[in-house]
This record gives structure tokens, sequence and C-alpha cells, in this order.
């Protein structure tokens, strides 16, 4: 495949408009859309004050699909909307780090600190299982982090990075 066909293919999901259908499921025991809708659910109400009481609802969803998923995302991150998790179990992502929309993450990523700062990952940025994440980088719109690639420093836009340090 040549890079034009490459290009036109990675920008086929907007990086800022979110797809808001990617976030639902045909079917219930979607552990990674349900804890996902659970954090919404609690950021949508916890700020209105005649319905603050629905927040404690949304604390009890989440702790529940949080132990069925084992993940570690805070009810206080900030997620662009269309987040993707098809395999949830053990991501944990660090309560100041920034995601924006249309993003994949799988199984056990880590998005967090290094001591002088957390990550900024802007819209539609695939980030392969295993990956590390960690300190004040930016990961730009469609770029690709691939399986256990540990990424300490700026991603492109557009650029696939892997390896240990990410490359």
């Amino acid at each position: 495949m040549d890079a034009v066909k490459k290009t036109e293919l990675a920008t086929t999901v907007s990086a800022t408009i979110p797809d808001w259908s990617r976030e639902t499921s045909k079917h219930y025991w979607n552990p990674g859309v349900r804890l996902i809708r659970s954090i919404r659910f609690y950021q949508k109400y916890s700020k209105k004050p005649l319905l603050r009481w629905l927040k404690f609802i949304g604390i009890i969803r989440y702790r529940f699909w949080s132990i069925v998923s084992g993940a570690d995302i805070p009810l206080n991150c900030k997620i662009g909307g269309g987040l993707l998790m098809p395999h949830p179990n053990g991501i944990v992502i660090h309560p100041d780090a920034d995601i924006g929309p249309n993003c994949l993450i799988f199984q056990q990523v880590t998005i967090g600190m290094n001591g002088n700062g957390v990550p900024k990952i802007e819209g539609h940025v695939d980030i392969g299982g295993g990956a590390k994440i960690l300190g004040s980088i930016i990961v730009e719109k469609h770029a690709r982090v691939g399986a256990n690639a540990v990424v300490v420093k700026n991603v492109s836009e557009g650029e696939t990075v892997k390896g240990i340090p990410a490359k």
C-alpha cells in the first residue's frame, strides 16, 4: 500500500469530532463500554446540584465495572468521546492525563506520570497492548503506538512508534 492510501485510511476517523457510536454495544456484557458509560454518567450528574444524588449511582456502577474489567481509570479523568477499549483489563490512566476523541486503547496500557508531568493524547490515536506512555509528552493525532512500546518522547502526527524506548 502506498503512502497516499495509508494517509487516506488513517484519516477516515475524525481526530476532532467524537464518534459516540463507538461507545455503544449491542450486548450488555461489554465491560469496556460499560466502564466508560459509568464514568460519563458520573461526570454528567456530579455537576448538577438537584440531581447530585444520581452521582452515587454512578459511583456504584463505576466500582462494579472497574472490578469486572480490571481497569484503573479515575472518575474525574478527561476522556474525549468515542474511546474504544476492546479489552480493558489492566488499563491504568493518570487522573490528569488528557485523552482526545476516537482513541483506541488495548489491554495493559499505562498512561501516566514520569516525574515531570502527564501525557496529552490527541484524537484518533491507537495504542497497542502493553504500551507505556510516560511523562509530559504529546502524542499527536492519527498516531499509532505499538504493543509493549515505552513512549517517553513526543510522537508526531500520523507516525507509528514501537520498541523500548519507542522510535
